[in-house]
């Protein structure tokens, strides 16, 4: 009896003068781990007479709950102990002003491409895809734009020079996202309802021109589709790009390679204090080239032109910015100036959707 008395007076000062948790560990290992003092003291219980056994057993297991329950006892005041410096040493003065990390902004011209992209998403149109180094064939065989036609020639489309491994053809960057609508009519016939947005380029650079812009394009191909669907379409899509309900298109007669009959579409607008005013006034303001899809161009992709029919059409995505946001130089859109950004950029949680608005 003494010897337990002993040996808990010993054990229960070494655990309450611990200083770290390291130091319980070791003298809970020795008191009632797998090869402890207790621990194999228990074991010794089954060789002792059954007197003995009935007067020592039952205090050797008080001796190792007072045991256990002193070293979790002193394991929280440790961790008390150690949570108050941690407290007293580590500490916010919430009167400062925070250093705010500068948060960078969604280009205009992303941000104006998902807009698209969620207007005619909405109206039923897939979005497509396709490569921006195209072949003659594709950016214009396949379009029905002549051998002899102006948009062929060096001054307005960059030619790429052949390489092993291609084909006989001469390459080019895009200069529409036209090709895209070839492709996918080849890989997945009609009808059909897609946009491709997208990079294009041509040689050309001034306040309204850049060497690489951004294009949107759309066609809708069926049994029955029509100018009135086009018109009803492109009506749709300014109400809800320009976030005006009384929008006037005008339909001017054009000429494009690629459709026919062929309009560019103006829409009306005036100048009030320095300021363009969409959906108001007296003037017009072309946007976009539209029409139906030329005969020749679904010969081409092996769909019947007397069955099916459909509209085109095609407007750059940076113009359109230009015009919704305000913004006078078509050039600065790509002169990496973080102030301009700053000024037009937009938050990452401005994302465009249809049933709460698409801009801020």
């Amino acid at each position: 009896m003494s010897k337990i008395k002993e040996i808990k007076k010993q054990y229960l000062d070494s655990i309450f003068r611990a200083s770290s948790e390291e130091e319980l560990e070791v003298f809970r290992l020795q008191a009632i781990g797998k090869k402890g003092y207790i621990t194999l003291k228990m074991r010794e219980l089954g060789n002792m007479k059954p007197d003995e056994r009935l007067k020592i057993g039952p205090q050797l297991n008080a001796l190792k709950d007072e045991i256990d329950s002193a070293i979790r006892s002193r394991r929280e005041e440790l961790f008390d102990q150690e949570l108050n410096l941690k407290l007293n040493s580590e500490w916010i003065d919430l009167s400062q002003n925070p250093r705010l990390k500068p948060a960078g902004s969604i280009h205009p011209v992303s941000q104006v491409t998902e807009e698209v992209i969620a207007i005619f998403s909405d109206l039923g149109f897939y979005v497509a895809d396709g490569p921006q180094v195209e072949s003659d064939y594709y950016n214009f065989d396949a379009l029905n734009i002549a051998q002899d036609h102006p948009a062929r020639q060096e001054f307005d489309t960059f030619y790429l020079a052949n390489s092993e491994g291609l084909d006989n053809q001469s390459h080019v960057l895009r200069t529409h996202t036209s090709p895209v609508q070839i492709r996918y009519m080849e890989e997945h016939g009609v009808p059909c309802r897609i946009i491709a947005p997208g990079r294009v380029f041509r040689s050309d650079y001034d306040q309204t021109h850049t060497p690489m812009f951004h294009q949107v394009e759309g066609l809708a191909i069926d049994t029955d589709t029509s100018m009135a669907n086009l018109k009803w379409v492109l009506e749709e899509f300014c109400k809800a790009f320009f976030e005006i309900k009384n929008i006037e298109l005008r339909f001017r007669s054009s000429h494009f390679p690629f459709t026919e009959p062929s309009a560019e579409v103006d829409i009306r607008c005036c100048w009030r204090g320095n300021q363009l005013k969409i959906g108001e006034g007296d003037d017009w303001m072309e946007i976009l080239g539209s029409g139906m899809v030329h005969p020749k161009v679904l010969s081409a992709v092996h769909v019947d032109p007397k069955k099916y029919q459909g509209f085109a059409f095609g407007m750059g995505i940076d113009r359109i910015a230009m015009l919704k946001y305000g913004i006078p130089d078509l050039r600065s859109f790509f002169d990496s100036d973080i102030r301009w950004l700053k000024h037009y950029g937009f938050s990452a949680t401005d994302q465009p959707a249809i049933h709460r608005g698409l801009s801020r």
